[in-house]
């Protein structure tokens, strides 16, 4: 069993970012899962979205079989849909037509979020991305304020010129958090990540759309239920936080075989 973590003080959200987005009733039933489930994971104050007593206890009784088997709980057809299984999408790794999505809801400050990039990440893209089984798709989940949401629009802009996985290592690099996420600072993450038009770059993390692409992510994070990062979706199986490469492996491993 994981070790858990303290969940650090921080103000709630605005009101507007937990709104959820219409998924439908059976989806929200069956993402209560994720939200229950979050251990070892970076978190502010919790904010549940699914206030209905009996999804709720079905929930917890799959989330406490997750935490101790992520492949016991098993797989929800409904968040299947939420891949979006876009070739085009910049921030996503894989074939479009991979036989398992893991959708990732992370924040460029959480500590936890930084060492599944680091540790774990690079290990799933080399056994199952680069064979073709695995597609990753990234969600912007920004929770622990003004910094986070900056975060997100860097990379989000810096996927607009084809470098958000380059930004995202950077971003992810170890003491990389500790400077913060400054406007200054992510101009230097663009640099690094090697995006070619840096007034593009400052025009797009400022733009409209980089704020409406952002908010999405974020609203379908909090309509799932989810209150920690990082968060994961594995062909509908929900797993919460920085667990082993082991853990990992043995969901997606049994949504391939399905």
């Amino acid at each position: 069993m994981p070790k858990t973590t303290s969940k650090p003080s921080r103000p709630a959200a605005p009101a507007k970012s937990r709104k959820p987005f219409l998924i439908g009733a059976a989806v929200v039933a069956a993402a209560a899962v994720l939200g229950i489930a979050s251990y070892q994971a970076s978190s502010p104050d919790p904010k549940p979205t699914v206030n209905d007593s009996a999804a709720s206890a079905s929930a917890s009784a799959s989330a406490s079989a997750s935490a101790s088997d992520p492949a016991a709980a098993g797989a929800h057809p409904e968040l299947m849909k939420l891949a979006r299984r876009d070739a085009k999408d910049p921030l996503a790794q894989g074939r479009a037509d991979a036989p398992v999505v893991m959708i990732e809801y992370a924040d460029f400050k959480c500590s936890y979020c930084g060492k599944f990039a680091r540790d774990t990440e690079p290990q799933l893209v080399k056994k199952y991305v680069d064979n073709g089984t695995l597609r990753i798709e990234w969600r912007n989940f920004p929770i622990f304020g003004a910094e986070s949401e900056a975060a997100a629009r860097g990379a989000w802009a810096a996927g607009q010129q084809g470098k958000f996985w380059q930004f995202h290592a950077a971003a992810y690099a170890e003491g990389a958090k500790e400077k913060g996420f400054g406007g200054d600072r992510l101009k230097e993450l663009a640099k690094e990540a090697g995006v070619p038009d840096a007034a593009r770059f400052e025009t797009d993390l400022d733009s409209d759309a980089a704020k409406a692409a952002v908010k999405k992510d974020q609203d379908e994070a909090y309509a799932l239920g989810a209150s920690s990062t990082p968060s994961f979706l594995i062909n509908g199986t929900p797993l919460a936080g920085a667990q082993p490469m082991a853990e990992f492996a043995q969901v997606i491993e049994a949504a391939a075989k399905k």
